[in-house]
């Protein structure tokens, strides 16, 4: 299988075109979806798109206190649920962690799976089709309705294998 894009953004990629790109990914889905992408969703996708690592809630307070007057926990909380559910960011749960989105091509009943590097700490999302089907379809086989299924794959990713 030949991957479009890499899963792990090379490590002198213009990350400025990134984050901006994905900004208006989020705006154009809320939009479309008459969600309101107000400053504080805004700003807390834009820590979590500080890097391509993911971030505790708390980690993301620390960002974006580094920018303005430190927000309570329960307005990040907020932010990342409303984030969740529209797609736009996802949690990595061996790392109790958030990451933005990286593909914007799945739907609330898709497989995602992250590649997460134990030594630089980057997490990758890769293309998860041929897998999901086989996954949901074993599901409601069961009587389940499935609707978000995460894989974590850990590893080492290119760059960290080219510089050991």
């Amino acid at each position: 299988m030949t991957l479009a894009k890499p899963a792990f953004p090379a490590p002198d990629h213009d990350h400025g075109r990134c984050t901006a790109d994905a900004l208006a990914h989020a705006e154009e889905v809320c939009e479309q979806r008459a969600q309101k992408f107000t400053p504080i969703r805004r700003q807390v996708l834009g820590a979590l798109l500080s890097s391509h690592r993911p971030l505790g809630a708390y980690e993301v307070i620390d960002e974006l206190a580094k920018s303005m007057p430190r927000p309570a926990p329960i307005t990040v909380y907020r932010a990342l649920d409303f984030l969740m559910a529209n797609g736009l960011v996802h949690r990595i749960e061996s790392r109790n962690a958030y990451l933005a989105c990286a593909a914007h091509d799945h739907d609330a009943t898709s497989a995602v799976a992250f590649l997460i590097c134990e030594r630089c700490g980057l997490v990758g999302e890769i293309p998860s089709a041929s897998f999901a089907k086989d996954i949901n379809a074993a599901a409601r086989s069961s009587g389940f309705a499935p609707k978000l299924s995460v894989v974590e794959i850990t590893g080492i990713c290119t760059h960290c294998q080219k510089t050991s």
